[in-house]
């Protein structure tokens, strides 16, 4: 019978392919979450192998089933500064002069 070291429990990780299928968010924000401390953090195996702890994981996609969701608001495209959206009917009258 192996003695365990410290009594610590070995731990599941998973790698990015499974950490995909389990939160369907891009890399990008994962990465940027984590900077936050928004979720849990990756740590390294080896220099070319980095995993999540999935009891960590599992934890934050329970915690987030009960957290409502907070939309963005929808920006209000007449206040751009640059590239400033048309308004419908001029966009179809210049449409109809260049044809």
């Amino acid at each position: 019978m192996m003695a365990r070291r410290n009594d610590i429990p070995i731990k599941r990780t998973i790698r990015r392919q499974q950490l995909r299928e389990m939160v369907p968010l891009a890399d990008s924000t994962i990465y940027e979450m984590e900077q936050r401390g928004e979720f849990p953090r990756r740590f390294a195996l080896s220099p070319r192998c980095v995993v999540w702890d999935l009891a960590e994981v599992e934890a934050w996609l329970t915690s987030r089933r009960s957290i409502p969701i907070m939309r963005a608001q929808s920006p209000d495209v007449r206040q751009r500064r640059s590239r400033p959206v048309r308004e419908p009917g001029l966009a179809q009258t210049a449409a109809s002069k260049a044809g």
